[in-house]
This record gives structure tokens, sequence and C-alpha cells, in this order.
């Protein structure tokens, strides 16, 4: 999906962050810098993350684009005459705890995933879960060797989900699920920033490399925004050609 021709309707580029414009938790590059700073000249430009406003921004260096960040609960605009970026929304939902453990005691019973170090469930301020499977202190080669092809909670992915009715459920990060409560996703976050700023959705794109089953930009490379597929983000410019006059 993505790669064709779009013409001159464009008038934003969004994007996935890890492994799109930078390489996992790691700080955006001189390259992707450049491509981003040349895109910048003719098009909008919008992060649209699954982790925190702030997380977001320190990786990115402090460069000046818009952030949607846990899945649309929070939104950071860059004001131009301050030079500085403003929260303008943030927000948190309340989570039943009690209901979260007692189906993630299910799920590690289900499966064998009885042994864990650390604690059984992760809550974020905002009301997002994530699920590690290894535990939260879990040993980072340990997280690492675990799952590298995601084929193991891909296996059991159906049956997350139907546990977790009441959120939307990725397969995140190397061992764990993340759980975003509905309505929110990426998708979700995209398509009301467009609607608050009379952007149609053929005006967009949007690039990411997380679209496979289970993946956060799922939402997104099934819907109607035309959809560019990345699987290294060192190709940002190369996938992006196109757009680079």
């Amino acid at each position: 999906m993505g790669g064709e021709k779009v013409g001159k309707r464009i008038q934003m580029i969004a994007f996935d962050m890890d492994g799109t414009i930078t390489q996992h938790k790691c700080p955006l590059g001189e390259e992707n810098k450049k491509v981003l700073d040349r895109l910048a000249k003719l098009y909008r430009l919008l992060i649209v993350g699954a982790g925190s406003g702030s997380r977001i921004f320190r990786q990115m260096g402090g460069y000046p684009i818009d952030i949607l960040a846990n899945y649309g609960m929070q939104e950071w605009e860059y004001c131009q005459e301050r030079g500085e970026m403003e929260v303008v929304r943030n927000i948190s939902v309340r989570c039943d705890r009690e209901s979260v453990d007692r189906r993630m005691d299910q799920l590690r019973r289900q499966f064998g995933y009885m042994n864990y170090a650390g604690e059984s469930v992760e809550y974020h301020p905002s009301g997002c879960v994530t699920l590690p499977l290894l535990g939260t202190e879990a040993d980072s080669r340990e997280k690492l060797s675990f799952d590298p092809d995601r084929s193991r909670r891909r296996a059991i992915y159906p049956y997350v989900k139907e546990l977790f009715l009441d959120y939307t459920v990725y397969v995140g990060g190397s061992s764990s699920f993340d759980l975003a409560p509905r309505p929110y996703s990426k998708y979700y976050a995209l398509d009301r920033y467009c609607e608050e700023r009379g952007l149609s959705h053929d005006q967009v794109v949007y690039v990411g490399d997380d679209y496979g089953p289970g993946g956060n930009d799922e939402s997104i490379y099934r819907s109607d925004f035309t959809f560019y597929t990345i699987d290294d983000y060192r190709q940002l410019g190369t996938v992006l050609n196109e757009f680079l006059r």
C-alpha cells in the first residue's frame, strides 16, 4: 500500500517514529533530520506515536514538529512565535487495575507465563497498560531473544484481544502487549487531528513500519489514508523521494 504518485493535493506527511524516522528508542539522526527539514518547507509534518509526548520530544532532540502521543491521548503543538512546544491535550482515563490484574493472571495461567521478574503489569498515567510477559524487571537480553519475529505473541494475539475488549491491543516492544483504552488508536488520533484542522484524508500520507497484525500502525494501514511502508528507517529519503523536490 502506498508508494503511488499522489500529486500536489498532499498537505501533510505524518510519521510513526521508532523504526520509521529513528532507530528504536534512539535519537533522530542527522540524515533523517535533513529529510525532515526538506519536507517541512513544503508540507505540514506530524508524528503519531505510541509513547508519551515527553519521550518522543526528547528522542527527536527538540525538533519542531507537532506530536500526537499515547495513541492520541496527548497532543503537543510547536509554537513558531515562542519557538517551543505546548501541550494542548493531555487525557487520562481511569484504569480498573483489579480487573486488569485478574485478566492478566488468567492470560499467564492459560499460556504458562507464571514465572516473571518484577511486576506482572505496568500501568501508565494516561490509562494505557503494558502486559510484559516476562515481567517489568526481565533481563534485556532475555527480552530481545524471546520473540524477535513476534510469532509467539501473534499466536496468542486473538486471545488477548478477546480478553481485553475494552482496550485496543498491540503486539508491543520485544516481549509484551500494549493496551490503549478505547477509542484511542493511531487512526483515531490522526483522524481527529485532520478534522480539527480541516484536512481531508486524501490530503495526508502516513509513513510507518509497524503495519502487520497487532502493529500500532495497522489501524492507519487498513484505513483510507495513503500509507507508505518502510522497513528500514535509513531508507526514509528513498521512500519519500517523490516529495523531496
